[in-house]
């Protein structure tokens, strides 16, 4: 049998899914293989490198800190996250990411991003074992949750990615073609969430102009979303994956400063975790 993990992103509501992680980490909950989408991928790297606690802990410690987010980096630099600090000082000094863990874990990793060019889906998986600051599979990760407009494009083998949600935000499909038997989705909204047309379409063309394919994705994106959440319902009705979410909207800022809401976000996933424990044994024995 071969067990699958899929991480929804969400900017800041990812923090559910540190909470679900880490109990997962607790209670000994392995899989074979795991994709995760923009924060699914930044935080959800976190159960390949087994540190419980730590993209809790350092997006409380630095939600206010103007070298993590800020409205001056993306005027200067074109990204709200600073790339240096958060993908350099951050994880190679600060609060050390365990590269080492993460690739000794024989758990497949992959990630998904956008090709703003196509405007397709591109999953990478992350076994370069290059665990420096600019490794390949930094790279990767870093354009799977690089936001359209807040951030610049990243570039990898001549070409431009950004944020993998806007082609595939919750990857079931693509994690049943890895053939797993067994698939456990962690969804970031509700079950009865329904996304909205992208209203600000202007601004977009007036940053992405040039990457038509791009627009159209962003303008089509709720469609699909809309779509994918409907799959993974049928699918969890048929019993076929096992989903958790939350019961209410976390109702969190994209770019939240409050380390008390960052708390409460975590909770509501550790809390839907915990509640579904039994039921998920159960459905990955």
């Amino acid at each position: 049998m071969k067990k699958g993990l899929v991480m929804e992103g969400g900017a800041m509501r990812g923090i559910f899914t540190c909470g679900v992680i880490d109990v997962l980490l607790e209670n000994g909950i392995e899989f074979d293989s795991a994709v995760g989408v923009s924060a699914g991928a930044t935080f959800g790297l976190n159960f390949k490198s087994k540190q419980i606690g730590r993209p809790l802990r350092y997006n409380k410690i630095y939600c206010n800190d103007k070298r993590y987010c800020s409205i001056n980096s993306w005027v200067k630099t074109g990204d709200l996250y600073n790339v240096p600090f958060c993908y350099g000082t951050l994880p190679y000094e600060l609060d050390v990411w365990d590269g080492k863990t993460f690739y000794d874990n024989p758990m497949d990793f992959f990630v998904v991003a956008t090709d703003i060019n196509t405007g397709t889906a591109v999953y990478h998986k992350c076994d370069n074992r290059d665990y420096t600051r600019d490794g390949i599979d930094i790279r990767w990760i870093r354009a799977s949750a690089s936001m359209p407009m807040f951030s610049r494009p990243v570039e990898i083998d001549n070409k431009l990615y950004l944020d993998g949600g806007m082609a595939d935000s919750i990857p079931l499909r693509f994690m049943e073609s890895e053939k797993c038997d067994r698939i456990l989705v962690i969804e970031t909204q509700p079950a009865d969430f329904v996304k909205k047309p992208q209203k600000y379409m202007g601004i977009v063309k007036m940053f992405l102009g040039k990457f038509p394919n791009m627009v159209k994705v962003m303008r089509d994106r709720h469609l699909m979303y809309n779509e994918e959440k409907a799959y993974v319902r049928q699918k969890e009705q048929a019993g076929e994956v096992f989903v958790i979410r939350p019961s209410v909207a976390p109702n969190i800022n994209p770019t939240e400063k409050n380390p008390d809401e960052l708390q409460r976000v975590y909770e509501m996933g550790r809390a839907e975790a915990i509640r579904s424990l039994e039921g998920l044994k159960q459905y990955l024995a």
